[in-house]
């Protein structure tokens, strides 16, 4: 018999992020070719909502949030890697209603 399976939720205001990897280069608006070996300093990057504790008040699972990656507490599942923080760690949502937003989308 096999090891049970234990679902992960997570507590409070806790938020589980999946990060979006960016491919090996980027390119500036100009088209200069920037490759994977660059850090740039107090970069911001998307991710999803894999997980959302009960006071979890401004996003759900599934929403494209904005955060910065450095500080934050790392954890593997099953070879995945996420990242876990607090709800006050994210600066952005990605939505579709336009009620108040920047006007940009992605």
């Amino acid at each position: 018999m096999g090891d049970p399976k234990f679902e992960i939720q997570m507590l409070h205001d806790r938020v589980m992020v999946k990060v979006e990897h960016e491919s090996e280069e980027r390119r500036s608006t100009a088209g200069i070719v920037i490759p994977a070996t660059v850090k740039m300093a107090n970069r911001l990057v998307w991710g999803e909502v894999c997980g959302a504790g009960a006071n979890v008040r401004a996003v759900k699972v599934g929403d494209k949030v904005l955060f910065n990656p450095e500080d934050q507490y790392e954890v593997e599942v099953h070879g995945q890697l996420y990242l876990v923080m607090r709800e006050r760690d994210l600066h952005a949502i990605a939505t579709p209603q336009t009620d108040n937003g920047t006007g940009l989308y992605l």
